[in-house]
C-alpha cells in the first residue's frame, strides 16, 4: 500500500470518527496497577500514584486515567452491588474517583465476563447492568474487562462482551471500554463491533526483550485494523519495571536495559498503541522519566490521523515502520533486532517516501539533516525515530 493511499484512507477514518465522537480519538494514556503491584493494592498506593502523576509532569503530558487492575474487589452486599475490599478500600472507590478527578485525571477499574477474575475476586457475568450503574455511580472513566474463566469460543465471547458494552451505555456515564481476550479470537476482527474502543492483541506482556518481541511480532502486523476511537492494545509499557518480582517478572521477567525501555517506547507509539505505564512513578528514575515523558514521541502516538505504523522487514534483522501522520509529516522507526551495534543505510525512495525530508530526531531531539536517506550506527536492540517533513525548498 503506498504511502498517500494510507493517509487517504486514515483522513477517512478521522473524518467518521469525528462525526461519531468517539471516546478515545487517540490511543489511551494512564498508569495500571497490575505489573508492579499486582493484588497487591490499595487506596493510599493509588492516590500517591496520581498525586506522582502530577508532580513528575506524566499528567500534563497525557497520562490522564489511573486504572485499579484485579484484586480491588471484596465481593457483593445484600443486594448483590459489587463492593470494594474494605481493607484495602476503605473509603470506597466513589471517594478515590473524586480524588482522582480532583487532580485532572480519570479512573479506570477491572472486571471479567466469567464469575470470578483472573486473579479468582467477583467478577460481572450476570450482573453486567448493575455492575456498570455501579461503575457509573462510583465515576469510573473506563472499564478493563477480562476473560478468565470463560469458554474457549469466539461466539460466546462476543456475547459477553457486548452485554457489557450495551450495559455501559445505558449506564448514564461515558465509560470507555477495553476488550481483554488476549488475542486468542482475533477480536480486531469484532471487537469494535460489540462496542469495544481498545482490544488486546496478545497475552501479558512480561518485563523482558524477548516478550517485547514477541508480543511486537503479533501486533505489528494488525495496522489494517487501528483507526481513531479504535485501537489494537499491545499490552502495558514495561518502561520503568527493571526486574521487578510482580506479575511482570513471571516468565523470564528479569529486566531490560534503557535502550530496550525506549525502544519499547518507541514502537508502541509508532503503532498508536494504548500507552499504560506500569512503574513505580513515586521512584522512577531520571532515565525512566525521560522515555515516559518524550513529548516528541508521544505527539506521535496521539497524532489526531490514528494510522498504526506499517512494518517493512529489512535484511539483517532490520525492520522499519512507517506512520503517516497529519499535516504531510511521516514518522519512521528503526529498529535493530540484532545482538550486535549495526550500520544501515535507508533510501526513503525504497520504503515510498519520493523526496527529501528534513528529519528530526525525536529520541535525541534534534536535527538530522535533509536528505532522501538516512545512514548510521545503531546499537543492539535499538530504535531510531525521526518524524520527517517534506522539504518544499528547490
Amino acid at each position: 500500500m503506498k504511502i498517500n493511499k494510507i493517509v487517504f484512507i486514515a483522513m477517512l477514518f478521522f473524518l467518521d470518527a469525528a462525526k461519531a465522537q468517539p471516546l478515545v480519538p487517540t490511543p489511551p494514556m494512564g498508569w495500571m496497577t497490575w505489573n508492579y503491584f499486582g493484588e497487591n493494592i490499595n487506596e493510599q498506593i493509588i492516590k500517591e500514584m496520581a498525586d506522582a502523576m502530577v508532580i513528575s509532569g506524566m499528567s500534563n503530558a497525557g497520562y490522564k486515567y489511573i486504572m485499579i487492575d484485579d484484586g480491588w474487589q471484596g465481593g457483593r452486599d445484600n443486594k448483590n452491588n459489587m463492593i470494594p475490599d474494605v481493607k484495602k478500600f476503605p473509603s470506597g472507590i466513589k471517594n478515590l474517583a473524586d480524588y482522582i478527578h480532583s487532580k485532572g485525571m480519570k479512573l479506570g477499574i477491572y472486571s471479567d465476563a466469567a464469575q470470578l477474575t483472573c486473579a479468582g475476586y467477583t467478577a460481572s457475568l450476570g450482573f453486567e447492568e448493575q455492575d456498570a450503574k455501579t461503575f457509573a455511580s462510583w465515576g469510573i472513566d473506563y472499564l478493563k474487562y477480562d476473560y478468565c474463566h470463560a469458554p474457549e469460543d469466539s461466539v460466546t465471547a462476543k456475547i459477553r462482551y457486548k452485554k457489557m458494552a450495551d450495559a455501559l451505555k445505558k449506564s448514564g456515564r461515558d465509560i470507555v471500554f477495553s476488550i481483554c481476550e488476549w488475542g486468542v479470537r482475533k477480536p480486531w476482527l469484532w471487537a469494535a463491533n460489540v462496542g469495544g474502543q481498545l482490544w488486546r492483541t496478545t497475552y501479558d506482556i512480561r518485563d523482558s526483550w524477548k516478550s517485547m518481541m514477541s508480543i511486537l511480532d503479533i501486533n505489528a502486523e494488525l495496522n489494517n485494523y487501528a483507526a481513531p476511537g479504535r485501537w489494537n492494545d499491545p499490552d502495558m509499557l514495561i518502561v520503568g519495571l527493571n526486574g521487578n518480582k510482580g506479575p511482570s517478572g513471571d516468565l523470564g521477567g528479569i529486566g531490560c536495559t534503557d535502550v530496550e525501555y525506549k525502544s519499547n517506547m518507541s514502537l508502541w507509539c509508532m503503532m498508536a498503541a494504548p500507552l499504560i505505564a506500569t512503574n513505580d512513578v513515586r521512584t522512577m528514575s531520571s532515565a525512566t522519566k525521560e522515555i515516559l515523558l518524550n513529548k516528541e514521541l508521544i505527539a506521535i502516538n496521539q497524532d489526531i490521523a490514528g494510522v498504526h505504523a506499517k512494518r517493512i522487514k529489512l535484511e539483517n534483522g532490520i525492520e522499519i515502520f512507517i506512520k503517516p501522520l497529519m499535516n504531510n509529516d511521516t514518522a519512521i522507526a528503526i529498529l535493530n533486532r540484532n545482538e550486535t551495534k549495526q550500520t544501515v543505510e535507508i533510501k526513503f525512495s525504497q520504503i515510498g517516501l519520493q523526496r527529501k525530508y528534513i528529519l528530526r530526531d525525536v529520541i535525541q531531539h534534534n536535527l538530522a539533516g535533509i536528505s532522501d536517506k538516512w545512514k548510521g550506527e545503531i546499537q543492539n536492540h535499538e530504535t531510531k525515530v525521526f518524524r520527517l517533513k517534506p522539504n518544499n525548498k528547490k
